[in-house]
């Protein structure tokens, strides 16, 4: 099982590569063919998903199995698979992400990967610190709501 936290900082190399953390590469499931394949796809936010490939199944079940016969359902297919390339990383550990998913998070040379459970998150850092929830009463509250179930 995946399990991705923290954060990490990063810089894209004059190829548009940038090194996966070792914490991170530890934490992903062996390769299969040995060729250790990654998922990204465009955010809800402004931001890049990496997931391994185990966990994007789980996702894309869930997306494809909707009924094409439903507006609302193609919709969401459409906007969220059109998104989605499939990455490899190289024997340094390396990947390029896609320059149009770059442009869609504005990363240019630095980036901040946070591990969020199953997937990990690319961003850009000034757009990253404007997503975080600066007052801790706030994610207190958050917090109360949401886990204390």
């Amino acid at each position: 099982m995946t399990f991705f936290t923290s954060e990490y900082e990063c810089k894209l190399d004059a190829k548009g590569r940038i090194v996966l953390p070792a914490r991170i590469k530890a934490q992903l499931p062996e390769p299969e063919g040995g060729v250790q394949e990654l998922v990204i796809r465009r955010g809800f936010e402004q931001c890049l998903i990496i997931y391994p490939m185990v966990e994007f199944k789980k996702v894309f079940s869930k997306i494809s199995g909707l009924s094409e016969f439903n507006k609302e359902y193609r919709d969401l297919q459409r906007s969220f698979l059109s998104g989605v390339t499939t990455i490899e990383l190289d024997s340094n550990g390396r990947f390029v992400i896609p320059k149009n998913m770059l442009a869609y998070a504005q990363v240019e040379k630095d980036a901040m990967l946070v591990g969020t459970g199953s997937k990990v998150e690319v961003w850009n850092p000034t757009v990253y610190e404007k997503h975080l929830i600066q007052d801790p009463s706030e994610l207190s509250k958050l917090a109360e709501k949401y886990l204390n179930e």
